[in-house]
């Protein structure tokens, strides 16, 4: 089993940045393949970005390449979310979520067996 616990969501203004963490325990940090979902109201939840164990973060939501990245501290066993440049439509509920990496593909969401609690993100215009 892996616990993840979501914190660093809160209100913001469009524009803004914000950082996500999401401390894992449990078993063992190694070989997880870590991502962060959200969910709007009314909406389905879609993966954002995904990141291996080495280190790469991928997104998979157009928006937010090229404000959204993601990183990972093995040491600490946490991974972050870094937001900028925040719209009114990235307003949403922050999860992450993990895998034990067996060669799945990281932008399928239905590898993720590990969930968060969530955070809620909302960024006024």
């Amino acid at each position: 089993q892996v616990q993840l616990v979501e914190s660093g969501g809160g209100l913001v203004q469009a524009g803004a940045s914000l950082r996500l963490s999401c401390a894992a325990s449990g078993r063992t940090f190694s070989n997880v393949v870590m991502g962060w979902f959200r969910q709007a109201p009314g909406k389905e939840r879609e993966l954002v970005v995904a990141i291996g164990w080495s280190g790469g973060c991928t997104p998979y939501t157009d928006s937010v390449a090229g404000r959204f990245t993601c990183s990972r501290d093995n040491a600490k066993n946490t991974v972050y979310l870094q937001m900028n440049s925040l719209k009114p439509e990235d307003t949403a509920v922050y999860y992450c979520a993990a895998f034990y990496d067996r060669g799945n593909y990281y932008g399928d969401p239905r590898a993720y067996t590990y969930w968060g609690q969530g955070t809620q993100v909302t960024v006024s215009s």
